[in-house]
């Protein structure tokens, strides 16, 4: 299980690593929802490219963080751990299928608003 120090000086870089692994794990979930979007052609041209420049421009400010921080081995293990706990909850939610609830089409929740870019069908 992942620990954080919360004593002494490596507080601030633990805490910091473990923000930037959860920001790593949501640029990730939002470029496979682009993704989705895209190949169902509810985003334009236009937008795929301004989508793709928002979300190459975080992740190289987030290795300019890692690199900087001196955390891109905590980052790794965090996400290893956070991974795991993933999968974990994966397999308690249907033992029988470990990628249950992943990669699903989307639902009502996913759909895009009226505000997002995206065009309802």
């Amino acid at each position: 299980m992942t620990t954080i120090d919360v004593d002494g000086e490596d507080a601030g870089d633990g805490l910091l690593a473990l923000v930037v692994a959860v920001v790593e794990l949501l640029v990730e979930a939002m470029e496979r929802e682009a993704i989705r979007r895209m190949e169902s052609g509810r985003l334009t041209d236009e937008q795929v490219e301004r989508l793709g420049g928002q979300l190459q421009a975080i992740e190289a400010q987030v290795e300019e963080i890692k690199a900087t921080a001196g955390i891109s081995t905590e980052v790794d293990r965090i996400r290893s751990d956070l991974d795991g706990l993933v999968a974990d909850a994966l397999q308690s939610v249907d033992p029988e299928n470990p990628s249950a609830g992943v990669a699903a089409e989307p639902g009502p929740a996913t759909q895009p608003r009226a505000d997002d870019g995206g065009s309802r069908d």
